[in-house]
């Protein structure tokens, strides 16, 4: 009788006993698999519910008749297309609303950078009474915008302090807050209260550099310039990129400050686009023409965030592709 050979196939092993060479492989259930997403369920339900939402619905009333006499049946409101875009930009102070907030954003984000850098590098390193510098720093903007506007307003009234101090030095600026002076005042209360925003920032990417760099540059003899050239500012090009981008979406949106300082009707040299927009909605009750004034007012923000987005996708993407293998080569 011939013996029956063994099969070449390896015993499986034992239940419970863990196979030589590792940890016993574990399938993941499929609810274990989904845990990341359906725990993600209630904030994407509540990103819908206050954004996306509300956005379909600024842009149904854009295409709709909408105004004092249809708000009671807003549902049923006719329908013109493209006809209060139209109006918006042939018809209404749009363009010039649109230059307005734009030139205004661009400055305030240009002057206000610098200052953030030089306030951020001056306080970095511990001397006595930090803490207190920078909390004084950071006053004009943890004070609200309504306080802001008020107390600047007070002061730039005729004979008032902002006349004074010009005075001193032999300059007739005439009316602060209307005729052309008026824009530079808006620009000049912009600056002075959201400046922290960029010291922030900045500061945080102070915070990233590590020590050893700066023992190094020490080390090696490089003079305060160079240090900060080649060694400081290049970790900070994210933290001003950024400071940049949201310092133009805030200036270019903001309401609050040019509303009570200018009041309304606003005068034509700041009359912005929320200024606009908040006129023709809430003073002529043109409802659609108003939601077609915020739909552009989307799309102006949406141009910088594209492109900031596009440059922080491309840079993660060339670090990656700079980031050695392990056989020592780069991907």
């Amino acid at each position: 009788m011939s013996t029956p050979t063994k099969s070449s196939v390896p015993d499986a092993p034992p239940a419970g006993e863990i196979p030589a060479g590792g940890r016993p492989a574990r399938r993941r259930q499929p609810s274990e698999r989904d845990r990341p997403l359906w725990m993600m369920t209630p904030g994407g339900l509540l990103m819908v519910l206050v954004i996306v939402v509300p956005l379909l619905l600024a842009v149904w009333i854009s295409l709709t008749d909408l105004d004092q006499y249809t708000i009671r049946h807003w549902a049923q409101a006719p329908f013109i297309g493209v006809a209060n875009y139209v109006e918006a930009v042939t018809a209404t102070a749009l363009p010039h609303a649109v230059l307005l907030s734009v030139g205004q954003a661009v400055i305030v984000s240009l002057v206000t950078l610098p200052i953030g850098v030089v306030a951020a590098l001056a306080t970095q390193n511990w001397f006595r009474g930090r803490g207190l510098v920078r909390s004084l720093f950071l006053v004009p903007y943890v004070l609200p915008a309504f306080v802001v506007a008020t107390v600047w307003r007070t002061m730039m009234q005729p004979g008032g302090v902002m006349d004074h101090a010009a005075g001193l030095v032999g300059w007739d600026p005439g009316l602060w807050l209307n005729g052309p002076t008026s824009f530079w005042s808006l620009v000049l209360v912009q600056s002075w209260s959201s400046w922290p925003f960029a010291y922030l920032l900045v500061l945080a990417g102070l915070q990233s550099v590590d020590y050893e760099v700066h023992e190094a540059a020490a080390l090696d003899g490089a003079l305060w310039w160079t240090k900060l050239r080649y060694v400081v500012f290049p970790y900070l090009r994210g933290s001003v990129t950024l400071a940049l981008v949201i310092s133009f979406l805030h200036n270019l949106n903001a309401f609050t400050l040019p509303f009570v300082m200018f009041g309304v009707p606003a005068p034509h040299d700041v009359e912005v686009l929320p200024v606009l927009t908040y006129v023709t909605s809430f003073q002529s009750f043109r409802f659609g023409l108003s939601a077609a004034m915020a739909v552009v007012a989307l799309a102006l923000v949406a141009i910088p965030l594209f492109v900031y987005l596009k440059a922080v996708r491309l840079d993660t993407g060339a670090d990656a592709r700079r980031r050695p293998t392990p056989d020592g080569g780069a991907r």
